[in-house]
């Protein structure tokens, strides 16, 4: 199979000049970086934050020192917290933006999305518009990861909370799913799976584990989506309506004990990964770059790495995947998130209690 192939793919070796600034410290596990339209970003924290960037009198972003208030209740146990921030496309008028959580408790959580107007340093009219159904034991494996498509909807993805991986495979759960809504909350009239009898409407693609990036790229009027395997198995994907990715009857990666999790890397109507990453390097962010500041980085993937300690640029040439390239990794630092910003640079999140913002300009 040709995605088999794209294991022994080398890594590309030519990287342009840059530099890497530090522009905040001190972060307790960041998340997710936004920018909004008027020159400020937004910074989820997942111990339950939401930050405020502003520009100086230079233009530079800094971090407000006081986090923004108004945020529903949280639960921040284990893997849980804050986690996506997203502005709606009309910000600049309705100044609406979309934050994912977890919410309940040890013994019965949810993801939850929610919409939200910002004023000033404070969210009003906190709107609840998704909860994952049903709820679900432990702090693990929420997904998370949010994105705006190309016909207005919202795409939320979810992990298979790591209890009973066979989830994945039912439409009568959201666990182990991506999910697409309208923007107020609705059900699309177009999902796949809104006439089937038992299962969630909401339900748009299936078979995922732990779905840690997802970006919507206008261009090829396509989603990509990646997610951590078990040990090994890590997948990059694009996502179509109504596939089954095969978590877990189909998967390059075996459990942490080492014991055999499927014997199958390929099945009939399961649609097998466009990459995947053996052994793990625990795909977190993911962007797609087609600033200014570094012309031969444009268009690409960029996923960020937790154990890797990298990020890895993907090329994208013709809808093809090109050769990899490996960056960052003198930061010696698990990277949570990667963004491309409007000033044409490449935005990092470290990850952990001790988490940084840092920001790739060109050398």
């Amino acid at each position: 199979m040709a995605w088999l192939a794209l294991l022994a793919v080398p890594l590309a070796l030519a990287t342009p000049a840059y530099r890497i600034e530090t522009v905040a410290t001190g972060l307790d596990r960041p998340w997710s970086l936004a920018f909004l339209p008027d020159g400020r970003a937004l910074l989820t924290e997942g111990a339950g934050r939401l930050r405020l960037l502003v520009p100086d009198g230079a233009g530079r972003l800094g971090l407000q020192a006081q986090a923004i208030t108004g945020l529903p209740d949280l639960y921040t146990e284990g893997q849980a917290g804050l986690f996506e921030v997203l502005p709606d496309p009309d910000f600049a008028r309705n100044q609406l933006i979309y934050l994912s959580y977890a919410t309940g408790t040890r013994q019965a959580n949810h993801l939850r999305v929610v919409r939200a107007r910002l004023e000033g340093e404070r969210l009003q009219d906190v709107q609840p518009l998704f909860t994952s159904q049903p709820a679900k034991a432990f702090g693990q494996h929420f997904g998370a990861r949010m994105a705006l498509l190309g016909d207005g909807t919202l795409a939320i993805a979810l992990g298979d909370g790591n209890v009973e991986r066979t989830d994945a495979q039912r439409l009568d759960t959201h666990l182990g799913k991506i999910v697409r809504i309208t923007r107020d909350g609705q059900v699309p009239a177009d999902n796949p799976f809104i006439k089937r009898p038992g299962a969630l409407p909401e339900i748009y693609s299936l078979g995922h584990r732990n779905p840690q990036g997802l970006v919507w790229v206008a261009e090829r009027q396509a989603l990509y989506e990646h997610e951590h395997g078990s040990k090994g198995g890590d997948e990059l994907n694009l996502i179509r309506s109504g596939a089954n990715y095969g978590w877990p009857l189909t998967t390059g990666g075996v459990d942490y004990t080492g014991a055999r999790i499927s014997p199958f890397r390929e099945l009939p109507g399961i649609t097998p990964p466009l990459l995947e990453w053996t052994p793990s390097i625990a795909p977190a962010g993911m962007t797609w770059y087609d600033g200014q500041g570094f012309p031969a980085w444009r268009g690409s993937l960029f996923v960020a790495a937790l154990r890797e300690k990298s990020v890895r640029r993907i090329p994208l040439v013709n809808g093809q995947l090109g050769q990899q390239e490996l960056l960052f990794q003198e930061l010696d630092q698990r990277l949570r998130d990667v963004r491309s910003g409007p000033d044409g640079n490449l935005w990092l999140l470290t990850d952990g209690e001790d988490g940084q913002l840092l920001r790739v300009v060109p050398g």
